[in-house]
């Protein structure tokens, strides 16, 4: 798996590429994450629209990727997910953790409303 990072102002936006599974992307992931929050970097979305598959413990990396930026006082929102993907969190009752969004747009803006409310 490849992770590309962009930022959008403060938000950093993390392009994932590949499959997310056991051994192939979610340590990749876990560094990556937990370097942003080491920087103070704490506003991320996880772009998973090239994303095809993800299993037990790339699910559990996710997871664990959200507890850690929320711990840090941040926030961690998905984006372009696919159907699999939407079935998989929705099976795993995990879509009502996440915040989803289709538009990068939305993504990026949704922390802008979190902080005036």
């Amino acid at each position: 798996m490849q992770i590309e990072e962009r930022a959008i102002g403060d938000v950093v936006i993390l392009d994932l590429k590949g499959k997310v599974t056991l051994g192939q992307g979610d340590e990749v992931l876990k560094d990556k994450v937990h370097s942003l929050v080491n920087q103070g970097r704490k506003k991320i979305v996880l772009n998973l629209a090239e994303v095809p598959y993800v299993d037990s413990a790339g699910l559990g990396e996710i997871v664990r990727t959200y507890t850690t930026v929320s711990r840090a006082g941040g926030s961690l929102k998905l984006l372009g997910l696919t159907k699999r993907i939407t079935d998989l969190l929705s099976i795993t009752k995990l879509l009502t953790v996440f915040e989803t969004f289709d538009s990068e747009r939305d993504a990026v803006n949704s922390f802008s409303a979190s902080a005036r409310v």
